[in-house]
């Protein structure tokens, strides 16, 4: 299994997501990516978020982690949600470090009905109605595309 950190950015009741397609299909993701070798958690979102979309963030507490179990041919993943904040720079995608078609702001009240990977729309909603952190959330159910 290996390890996905990622960042919950939330300003003005709005997370920032990653716009990719699929196909006909399009999906959002929590910015964010996989370790490099001797990489904390922390480092790797840092990275990710400062290669990926120019910005500097701080990091704060576990939101929540979860499993997405793959199909046969790929590795299980253990997501790992962050909570933090920007504190420099506007999100701009660098195309040379993502696939990701656009940066999008959309509410936490409708996370639920996107195609969003990790698939934690709800339970993101959750942490922002009741102030608690669900901590370990088992298995994902995620949609594959």
């Amino acid at each position: 299994m290996k390890v996905r950190p990622a960042m919950l950015l939330i300003e003005n009741n709005h997370v920032l997501l990653m716009h990719y397609r699929y196909g006909e299909t399009d999906v959002f993701g929590l910015p964010g990516g996989n370790p490099d070798k001797g990489e904390t958690l922390n480092q790797t979102v840092i990275r990710e978020l400062q290669e990926e979309l120019g910005v500097e963030v701080e990091i704060g507490p576990v939101a929540f982690f979860g499993e997405v179990m793959m199909p046969e041919s790929k590795e299980d993943v253990l997501h790992v949600l962050f909570l933090g904040q920007l504190i420099g720079g506007i999100p701009r995608l660098n195309p040379a470090e993502t696939s990701a078609l656009a940066v999008a702001w959309k509410p936490i009240s409708e996370l639920a009905t996107l195609n969003l990977y990790p698939n934690v729309g709800r339970q993101i909603q959750s942490l922002f109605t009741s102030q608690n952190s669900p901590g370990y959330i088992g298995k994902i159910d995620q949609a594959f595309f």
